[in-house]
């Protein structure tokens, strides 16, 4: 008895017949196997190297990853990851994992990373690096520790009857089009994760923003600007408000951003706004594939 059987050849002579796995994806070459990861994105990619060997050193192969890094991907390696020319002897598997990962830079109020699944780049400015009218003056701004912010803490406007957020940035953005938001929320936020505040918390403290719209904008170094007009209304949770796009056409120039957030009517008090950071991300539109 055991799991193959005897039978007879032709001429008499025993011979022994066992059950066989059958081949699967693992059985292919490995340069195959590498050929069918690059048509996938880079999650799945990921996914499928966890399954076996074979997927794995199938999915080390830099032909995979080259085409889904952008086009200047050694000067952001090494500006921002690794030493000068040490992107050189990496493989492409490495350098986009660390692209991949948030990389903080300029004292520590600017954060950049690259989107896994298309490989676009985001970058998100803290407002401790804006210049903020009476942000240094407790009756007017207060900054509050909570974890609902990537740096940890916020600024909350109280009351001020002059509201001026200024900032700017330089960075080699890779080609593409990109979209430009400031993050805010009307009502004071709780310290937790938890991001739904008490009706009262929220509401209590906010007034002065359905009177005249904030005015956001940028420009750009090459001359794109952008100008957007909102009154906030929604309140006790985080919002994006869109400014506006930019394209940047040579991912080896660097540009300089200059932004800003406005409502200079002292006709009125506004207070119980909290502000984060502005966000600046890959358009979503022009990457899905």
């Amino acid at each position: 008895m055991g799991s193959g059987f005897s039978a007879a050849n032709n001429d008499g002579s025993p011979t022994t017949t066992s059950k066989q796995r059958p081949a699967g994806l693992g059985d292919l070459p490995e340069n195959c196997l590498a050929m069918v990861l690059a048509c996938l994105d880079p999650p799945d990619i990921c996914n499928l190297a966890r399954t076996n060997r074979a997927f794995y050193r199938a999915s080390s192969a830099d032909f995979i990853w080259e085409p889904k890094l952008p086009e200047n991907y050694r000067n952001l390696a090494e500006k921002l990851i690794f030493y000068e020319g040490s992107s050189l002897s990496l493989g492409k598997k490495d350098i986009y994992a660390g692209l991949c990962c948030p990389i903080r830079f300029s004292s520590g109020t600017k954060e950049v990373w690259m989107e896994k699944r298309r490989g676009g780049i985001c970058m998100v400015a803290s407002w401790k690096g804006m210049k903020i009218t009476g942000i240094d003056d407790r009756r007017y701004w207060t900054h509050i520790p909570t974890l609902q912010s990537r740096f940890h803490a916020i600024a909350y406007l109280q009351q001020i009857w002059w509201l001026e957020v200024e900032g700017d940035l330089e960075f080699e953005f890779p080609a593409g089009t990109y979209s430009f938001y400031f993050r805010l929320q009307l009502g004071r936020p709780s310290k937790g994760k938890n991001q739904q505040c008490s009706a009262t918390s929220s509401s209590r403290y906010v007034h002065g923003w359905n009177i005249k719209p904030v005015r956001f904008q940028f420009s750009v170094s090459d001359g794109q600007h952008a100008t957007s007009e909102r009154f906030l209304n929604e309140q006790g949770k985080w919002l994006r408000y869109h400014v506006g796009d930019f394209v940047i056409e040579d991912s080896y120039k660097p540009v300089k951003i200059k932004y800003s957030m406005t409502q200079i009517d002292c006709t009125h008090q506004k207070g119980g706004l909290a502000l984060d950071s502005v966000l600046i991300c890959r358009n979503q539109i022009e990457t899905r594939r």
